[in-house]
């Protein structure tokens, strides 16, 4: 019989349960996957594939104006009767600040993607025994989103019938948003529900939160969700309701992978486990080294 051990991740991480490997033996019932060495092309093409579809279905998703006009202003009772509307409150107090606005603006258009890069690429470095079930959080995030565009369009605060709040990027001519300006016009205008800058910056804090080891760095994960909320809001782009949305979907996309992989994303062993070899021996796969941030 060859080794049978498995790499144990380091530090803080060695106390977690190895129920994957062995619940996926040849006579268990149920084998969830076992997560494999990533590979760095296929995650190149992966992601630009998987996002240029995104923004394909998202775009392609019937503009509804009357119907996401009404569903808007319904949102909007809704928020008066739950007490909870002060988005536009929120809109005129920072606008009034003129660098802090703009600064919302460019945060806006350019966080979303970079900061949710930045958390992948982290994650194919440091943590390849979570990376796939971790990508796979917000893959199936991202797809039960859509189908909310379709079956639910909204509008944004910012184009509402006879509001009085202000569309930040317009009044400031800030470059960047796909939704306002030259650029409206790529883009569908009556997504709003969910947010996916809450779904995806809440999956970046959670997973910043739950697998950095540096205690400034897991604060910084928590603030940015937070912040990203009051950014959304600030800049007339999404209602409350819209975040409560993408936390929702974030929800249904850490089932799913609990499902495929018979254990949450960061309760997997950090390096990719022992793979048998044809002799029996069974060989530990590192990638990445060193510890994580």
């Amino acid at each position: 019989m060859g080794d049978t051990t498995v790499t144990k991740p380091e530090g803080r991480e060695s106390a977690l349960p190895q129920t994957v490997t062995a619940a996926s033996g040849p006579g268990s019932p149920h084998r969830p996957r076992t997560p494999r060495r990533p590979r760095f092309w296929f995650e190149i093409l992966l992601i630009a594939v998987s996002y240029w579809t995104y923004s394909l279905i998202r775009n392609a998703v019937p503009e509804q104006r009357s119907e996401a006009l009404h569903n808007a202003d319904w949102i909007w009772q809704v928020e008066h009767h739950l007490g909870i509307a002060v988005e536009e409150s929120i809109n005129h107090t920072v606008n009034a600040v003129t660098w802090l606005i703009i600064g919302m603006n460019y945060y806006y258009a350019t966080l979303h993607f970079v900061v949710t890069l930045g958390v992948l690429v982290w994650l194919f470095r440091w943590h390849p025994g979570r990376y796939a079930a971790t990508r796979l959080v917000l893959f199936a995030t991202t797809a039960v989103a859509l189908v909310g565009y379709y079956l639910y369009p909204l509008a944004p605060p910012r184009l509402m019938n006879g509001s009085d709040f202000i569309d930040t990027v317009m009044v400031h001519q800030t470059w960047g948003s796909m939704a306002s300006g030259d650029l409206k016009h790529m883009s569908n205008q009556y997504a709003a529900m969910p947010s996916m800058h809450i779904g995806w910056s809440l999956w970046c804090g959670l997973t910043i939160f739950a697998l950095a080891s540096v205690p400034w760095v897991r604060v910084l994960g928590l603030l940015y969700p937070t912040l990203t909320l009051v950014v959304i809001v600030a800049t007339a782009n999404h209602f409350w309701l819209d975040a409560v949305g993408g936390m929702l979907c974030l929800a249904f996309g850490f089932t799913v992978a609990r499902l495929w992989y018979g254990s949450q994303p960061y309760a997997l062993p950090r390096l990719v486990p022992a793979r048998s070899t044809s002799s029996g021996h069974r060989v530990r796969v590192r990638t990445g080294r060193g510890p994580s941030a």
